[in-house]
């Protein structure tokens, strides 16, 4: 949630947006056949909560995204453009504009034709907080008629979204702990073989509820839950939504300055202070989990060096303490070579080693052929790109949600010393990142399908 707290949407902020809205269609219908986007500053309070009114509109796509350090929060409704390619749209973008969306993971592979490779669109509407300041964009496009007939939709009306109320009658998971165990032996012989040093395998959870559980509700509990995390839903209509509340960043780009992140190597939350400070300590000593992290700083290295002119690494890991789990981070940051896109960023570093392995090649031909799933968005990228600044988030710690099912997926690093057991557990850790905001009578760490 905001640094500020949220609040409801009130009458007065409603009725600030619409005037907005309107003062928005007028200087559309003002403006020259040249003119590619127009803003408004908008007075609302520092802590509105705008999710009620991006549930309450009919337009779609829908893109929330809020920054790890909750300083930037945009809720982007309509398309006015969509592209498959990044570079495509980044090259013909103007100044201020941005493009909302992401990379799945495996999409239009022979393996996941159903799921896009990426989806990316220049939105009609944009609702824009920075830090306490807040503003309304919209994009125009060649047919003034369409933009304008779209923007007539948007609704002054906001109906709260409920807290919720769904539980958790049963799981399934794919693959079960059978599964599981004979997929992180063979990873672990390929490791013995030298095939690859690490590779990233992953669960899907399918949730079964009493009552369905609606995106926005499920987004609103996760922010209030879960700090230190990118928040974003991705609906491409009513039925079909991505959601997630993610620690990790892909890459932050602004001009040529760059920051990207390892974040690898994890351990449980403790019960008390002063459990929690042992699971750190052990954390920060553990030799697989220092190793893994350092598997993927030399991956993410090695990737960049061809775009940088200069680069910095941390020498040592930080702690992150999340709600579940606490990780190993080592930042990076680097200086751009001149004319390097952020779209060349998203080639070169997704997938990293933290959500794929080492060799890529290598891990991903494991993945695709023993995983027992198709990911599709899940540990893909997900953000906004421009021609100034772009950010991406790795969509870890995310959901699924198509009409009644909900999918929930995490993944573990395994290399040598790894174990099926150990690794199970640490699956439910990160899953109940969003399984915990629904109530169940069910435990969280169990190894039996359901």
């Amino acid at each position: 949630m905001s640094l500020y707290g949220a609040i409801e949407l009130s009458e007065v902020t409603v009725i600030a947006l619409q005037t907005a809205v309107e003062v928005l269609i007028d200087k559309v219908q003002q403006a020259p056949d040249t003119t590619q986007r127009l803003m408004v500053p908008l007075d609302l309070p520092a802590n509105t909560d705008l999710i009620d009114w991006m549930e309450s509109q009919p337009l779609f796509p829908k893109f929330y995204w809020q920054s790890r350090d909750s300083r930037e929060e945009v809720v982007a409704l309509g398309q006015i453009k969509t592209f498959t390619d990044p570079m495509v749209a980044e090259k013909v973008l103007s100044d201020d504009q941005r493009i909302w969306g992401g990379r799945s993971f495996d999409g239009r592979t022979s393996r996941n034709r159903r799921c896009l490779s990426s989806f990316f669109f220049l939105p009609l509407l944009e609702v824009i907080r920075m830090d306490g300041s807040w503003q309304l964009a919209v994009n125009l496009s060649a047919d003034k008629e369409k933009l304008l007939l779209a923007l007539a939709q948007v609704t002054a009306t906001a109906k709260e979204v409920a807290g919720i109320r769904s539980t958790i009658i049963g799981r399934t998971y794919t693959p079960d702990f059978s599964g599981w165990s004979t997929m992180i032996s063979q990873a672990l012989d390929a490791i013995s073989q030298k095939v690859f040093e690490k590779v990233v395998l992953a669960r899907r959870t399918t949730l079964k509820l009493d009552t369905p559980v609606a995106p926005a509700q499920l987004l609103k509990a996760s922010r209030a839950s879960n700090s230190k995390s990118f928040h974003f839903m991705m609906a491409l209509d009513e039925k079909h939504s991505f959601i997630g509340s993610t620690p990790e960043r892909l890459f932050l780009r602004h001009e040529r300055e760059l920051k990207t992140e390892a974040l690898a190597g994890t351990v449980g939350r403790g019960l008390d202070a002063r459990e929690d400070n042992q699971l750190a300590q052990w954390l920060m000593a553990d030799t697989k989990n220092r190793y893994e992290n350092r598997l993927v700083v030399d991956d993410i290295v090695s990737r960049l060096v061809p775009c940088c002119a200069s680069m910095e690494v941390a020498q040592t890991p930080e702690l992150v303490q999340l709600r579940k789990v606490q990780h190993l981070k080592r930042g990076i940051e680097a200086q751009l070579n001149d004319h390097v896109y952020s779209a060349d960023l998203l080639d070169n570093l997704q997938p990293t080693a933290a959500i794929a392995g080492l060799p890529r090649e290598q891990a991903l031909s494991f993945i695709t052929e023993h995983e027992p799933f198709a990911r599709g968005w899940y540990s893909g990228a997900v953000g906004f790109l421009s021609r100034q600044r772009s950010e991406f988030c790795v969509a870890i710690r995310s959901a699924l949600i198509m009409g009644e099912e909900v999918h929930v997926f995490a993944g573990a690093g395994i290399v040598p010393g790894s174990t099926a057991d150990s690794e199970w557990m640490e699956l439910d850790r990160k899953k109940a990142t969003l399984c915990s905001l629904l109530e169940s009578d069910e435990p969280e760490l169990e190894r039996v399908s359901a």
